[in-house]
């Protein structure tokens, strides 16, 4: 019917029994080596709850890590589709690779077991990509590196993500970064000798990527006690839980 015709009354009334647009909010998982984090977001990606955080058991295993979630989620309030951060490989909701986790994670529907407890679309991604997402500004070539129980890498090129990038292992033998640059090794060679490692891995990533920007997050990020080169720069673990909002643009 042509608005034109209908009084105006008729119009007022209709459009005052329109009921609100809801704001729809984004459940926000990071699970990392260390702890497992939740939060919820609105649609702009802005946080509206208090991060909630559990400490991840030493080899958890799937059936540990959704019972942690699940307790996490109780004190989030109400959500309406959720984004997970996994350490590993994962293709199609599918996990590929447990990174410091147990060994059957392997195989392991994420996606679709978490839409099962949660009763909500569910979306997963590797738990670097998804702190990329939160940290960079969508020009350039820009990586992506975490430091913390192992270490985990993106790589996006002008806001567009390179999937499955791993540079933490080195197929051809010797040593890999994660053995050099991850916890344990920080931990046996102490700090010092450690940052010299994060120095180096940095120019080497630099000659390997030539990229404009190189973020490096994690909980390690706070030991390295040296000035960074131009275009790096640390960022914040809330970016694990931010980018949780790029899955559903």
């Amino acid at each position: 019917m042509d608005n034109e015709n209908v009084p105006k009354r008729s119009i007022e009334r209709r459009r005052r029994k329109r009921k609100p647009r809801r704001d729809i909010r984004t459940l926000s998982v990071d699970i990392g080596g260390s702890g497992i984090k939740a939060l919820v977001m609105d649609e702009q990606g802005r946080p509206v709850t208090v991060p909630g955080r559990a400490e991840t058991p030493e080899n958890a295993t799937p059936a540990q890590v959704l019972q942690i979630i699940r307790r996490l989620v109780r004190k989030q309030g109400e959500f309406h589709r959720v984004s997970v951060g996994f350490p590993g490989v994962v293709r199609h909701g599918t996990v590929y690779s447990e990174g410091n986790l147990h060994p059957k994670w392997f195989g392991f529907n994420l996606s679709r077991e978490l839409e099962k407890i949660l009763d909500k679309p569910v979306r997963v991604l590797n738990d670097a990509d998804m702190q990329g997402f939160g940290a960079i500004t969508g020009r350039g070539v820009e990586l992506v590196i975490t430091l913390g129980t192992g270490l985990g890498s993106a790589l996006f090129v002008d806001g567009r993500l390179v999937p499955n990038v791993e540079i933490a292992y080195d197929p051809l033998g010797g040593k890999s970064y994660q053995n050099l640059l991850g916890n344990k090794a920080r931990k046996k060679v102490g700090n010092k000798k450690w940052n010299r490692r994060v120095r180096r891995a940095i120019d080497a990533f630099e000659q390997i990527f030539h990229y404009d920007t190189l973020y490096i997050g994690g909980g390690n990020s706070e030991k390295i006690n040296f000035k960074l080169p131009s275009g790096v720069r640390t960022v914040s673990n809330m970016n694990g839980l931010l980018g949780g909002i790029a899955l559903w643009k």
